[in-house]
């Protein structure tokens, strides 16, 4: 059996937020749902300041307390250890939010992607609307819509339920990096399986020192992040799957 996790190397990271609109696009996320996020701190005074930027997502903690508390086990442990969600069983109690730790769990309160639900032109007789526009290029209900993240899974969620990273389960399962981690310039992120010792992801959490988030609560992220302005050397990857 598998374990993914992922490593993000804060000194190859740039804050360049290429993670965060690949995620969008790649699950074809709504206005206002957010996977892929940042933590940001400005520590010291002027002109003794140090800026940091860790990248964020759901952690697929082993001990994943969205999943032992949910009623209806919308979420689950998939394969490889991924925190998992169904949106059919999902009842938008959004007890899971309130247990996460890291506040990365989204809940839809309306339909999603109502501007391109529009029927309204922006200049009457002019242009056509956002829904035509949809409809013309042939996507479901937006026109960049990405099919591949339908399969297995729900292209796009509907109203009145959760939803959260899940390392791009769709993608892993097809032997395929999350999508966060081959969109990324600078190679800051690599992902693998951490029960092979063989794999990157096993070698630099145990070359660097690391540190996991919020990792005194025993939840067991799955996401490690080394480095900052550390100089010792490792080469560039993304990992395997």
């Amino acid at each position: 059996m598998s374990k993914y996790a992922m490593v993000i190397d804060l000194k190859r990271c740039t804050g360049c937020g290429g993670c965060i609109v690949a995620c969008k696009n790649e699950n074809n996320l709504s206005d206002g749902i957010v996977w892929s996020s940042k933590i940001t701190e400005t520590v010291g005074t002027f002109p003794d300041v140090r800026f940091a930027y860790y990248p964020t997502l759901c952690n697929h903690c082993e001990n994943a307390p969205c999943v032992s508390g949910c009623p209806t086990r919308a979420l689950y442990k998939g394969e490889g250890g991924l925190t998992l969600h169904d949106p059919g069983k999902c009842i938008g109690c959004r007890y899971c939010m309130g247990r996460c730790p890291y506040g990365v769990i989204s809940f839809n309160w309306e339909n999603p992607h109502p501007a391109w639900r529009a029927r309204t032109e922006t200049i009457a007789q002019g242009t056509t609307s956002p829904a035509q526009v949809a409809e013309q290029v042939g996507g479901e209900v937006i026109p960049y819509y990405n099919p591949e993240s339908a399969e297995g899974y729900a292209g796009i969620r509907p109203r009145g339920v959760v939803e959260k990273c899940h390392f791009c389960a769709h993608r892993v399962e097809n032997e395929q990096l999350p999508y966060c981690v081959e969109a990324c310039p600078a190679d800051a992120r690599i992902f693998g399986d951490l029960d092979d010792p063989n794999s990157e992801v096993s070698k630099l959490v145990k070359k660097f020192k690391s540190f996991r988030l919020r990792e005194e609560l025993g939840t067991e992220p799955k996401v490690f992040y080394i480095r900052e302005f550390n100089q010792g050397k490792n080469s560039s990857t993304k990992g395997e799957v």
